[in-house]
């Protein structure tokens, strides 16, 4: 039987990158997002998405309990960045970075737990290095992803029970088009999505009794250093 997959975020970049692995990979996939994805085939749902909208969200895991009861694995990668100096920053930019890449989290994470089948269902959260350290014109995304990381880790707690695999991804800049408009030599120094998904298939077909809690992975130059 195939196995169920819910991605967020999968019209573009990673989450889209993601889905079509899934797929090649015999998953039945959930994909939500706000604008739709344009990916045909007959193992993929397009379930209209807006992470940071409550009523969105309920929307979302209604339509998903008529297609099944059950999830394998929950790919929580919406998100938003914008780059500016903190004193450019108004107070709507910075609370809706922690709307999007953290409330967004949590109002999934919250309806997520009827889903879950106990020592089986995986949870991967696309975080980046972002959640580790810090990057200059980028403090409303660091510090909705270091958030994120505080939400994830007391989750972890809470849902002990359940003996769910938890799977934080802290990866250096991949190039995708969250990055237009970045000068070509910051680009040089991003990773591919071929190497993104490189790594990503490493965790989803690890051995049944291997667990990684995280991966942290980087251009071989590192980045914005």
């Amino acid at each position: 039987m195939n196995k169920w997959a819910v991605v967020t975020g999968s019209s573009s970049g990673l989450g889209y990158a993601m889905v079509c692995h899934l797929l090649e990979n015999d998953y039945k996939v959930a994909g939500g997002s706000r604008s739709g994805t344009d990916i045909d085939h007959e193992n993929f749902y397009d379930i209209e998405l807006d992470v940071s909208q409550d009523e969105s969200v309920s929307e979302f895991y209604q339509t998903l309990s008529g297609l099944t009861s059950k999830v394998d694995l929950l790919i929580n990668n919406a998100g938003i960045c914008d780059f500016a100096p903190l004193e450019d920053i108004s107070a709507e930019q910075f609370i809706k970075h922690f709307e999007v890449n953290c409330l967004g989290a949590m109002l999934m994470f919250r309806e997520f737990e009827s889903f879950i089948i106990p020592h089986q269902t995986r949870v991967f959260s696309i975080l980046s290095t972002a959640a580790k350290t810090g990057f200059p014109m980028a403090s409303s995304y660091v510090a909705s992803k270091h958030a994120l990381v505080g939400l994830i880790e007391s989750l972890k707690k809470e849902w002990s029970s359940h003996r769910v695999r938890f799977t934080q991804f802290y990866s250096s800049a991949v190039d995708t088009p969250l990055w237009e408009g970045m000068d070509d030599e910051y680009q040089e120094k991003m990773l591919g999505l071929d190497d993104f998904i490189s790594m990503f298939d490493v965790v989803l077909n690890a051995p049944e009794k291997i667990y990684i809690p995280e991966l942290t992975f980087l251009h071989k130059e590192g980045f914005l250093d």
